[in-house]
């Protein structure tokens, strides 16, 4: 089912030529769509997932995979943050530092299986994955700080050369990731190795080697309990992107704080009440009328007519009811005015096409 505004009747004049493919409720004379610049960032892998698990509701998906990648970069912020990184370093330092004391203390002990041998090598993991951390948290490009031009070239030519730069710790940053994705296999191949020699070990290993025993036993346990933690966190910020994407906006918004439009710029948005000629009677109508409503600016536009299809709203996948509240973009898209205020509250681009209602252009 798309989305999508319909096309608004020829005496509506439009807000603002749509910007993108996606904008279908572009009216007669519309500029033809351009395509879109390259995107600052890759997809996340969960936005992937989420795109090719439900392709069949493209506009609703477009949404979700939007707010998946907004998830995506507040959870790279917060892991590459200060006490986010100090913890990690402090935690593989430690359990470093553990294998190393207990492999001084333990010469006398003779295990059966190479359980030294699986110490060192999960210490040496600990140590290249601090460095890596380090590394990618110096690396990182940070926000740039714009502050008003006064001359057009010199603004072009800065630009430009923090274009670069950006792109080129990017890069740095995209080889250190590669490396941590890297070390994180070889730590699983390296668990179950440590896994299959306790487990033929048994009682030989416990009773002839007790503290490498039991230390090699820790760290696998611990191991466990982060992978399967990280596991059901994705799944259920999945099942919440899928089923409640609502209460995820409205989660984000609390985090983040007010980043994206203001009350202010949100209240002039056309607002508007759907009426549904079904719920007053009339029989054998496929469409719905959208009345305009005053905004917070004292105006309104004019009334559009809405096919059934598109009577969605793409944020909380609710078909809208007669007497609800609509807002619409300058794209044409429209949402329930509660959905989309939250949106542009943590957001200022359209959920759909990108649009951005603060600079007047595809973001």
């Amino acid at each position: 089912m798309e989305a999508a505004a319909s096309s608004p009747s020829p005496e509506q004049p439009l807000l603002a030529p749509p910007q993108s493919a996606a904008g279908a409720g572009a009216g007669p004379g519309s500029q033809p769509s351009t395509p879109p610049p390259p995107a600052a960032a890759r997809p996340s892998r969960l936005a992937a997932l989420i795109g090719r698990a439900a392709g069949r509701r493209g506009p609703s998906m477009l949404v979700r995979e939007t707010a998946a990648l907004q998830l995506d970069r507040r959870r790279a912020d917060w892991a590459h943050s200060r006490p986010v990184v100090a913890l990690d370093v402090a935690w593989n330092v430690a359990f470093a530092a553990a294998a190393a004391a207990v492999l001084a203390a333990s010469t006398a002990e003779s295990p059966a299986k190479p359980l030294r041998l699986w110490l060192v090598g999960y210490a040496l993991q600990c140590v290249v994955h601090v460095s890596l951390v380090c590394s990618g948290t110096r690396r990182r490009p940070a926000a740039p700080a714009r502050g008003p031009d006064i001359e057009s070239g010199a603004a072009n030519s800065s630009e430009s050369d923090e274009g670069d730069d950006e792109e080129a710790m990017e890069e740095r940053a995209s080889s250190t990731d590669r490396c941590e994705s890297v070390n994180t296999m070889v730590s699983f191949l390296w668990w179950i190795i440590g896994f299959y020699w306790v487990i033929t070990g048994g009682d030989l290993l416990e009773q002839g080697a007790p503290r490498l025993y039991w230390l090699t036993v820790v760290f696998l346990a611990f191991d466990v309990f982060f992978a399967v933690f990280c596991v059901v966190v994705a799944c259920f910020i999945g099942v919440a992107l899928c089923c409640c994407l609502p209460c995820v906006v409205a989660i984000l918004y609390a985090l983040v704080g007010q980043e994206g439009a203001s009350d202010a710029d949100i209240g002039v948005l056309p607002r508007y009440k759907y009426s549904d000629p079904s719920e007053n009677g009339e029989k054998g109508t496929d469409e719905g009328v959208m009345i305009p409503i005053l905004n917070n600016s004292g105006t309104a536009t004019s009334e559009r007519i809405l096919l059934r299809e598109d009577a969605e709203c793409c944020i909380c996948l609710s078909s809208y009811e007669d007497g609800v509240e609509l807002s619409a973009l300058p794209c044409n898209h429209h949402f329930h005015s509660t959905c989309i205020t939250k949106w542009l509250r943590m957001h200022a681009n359209c959920p759909l096409c990108k649009y951005n209602i603060l600079k007047g252009s595809e973001n």
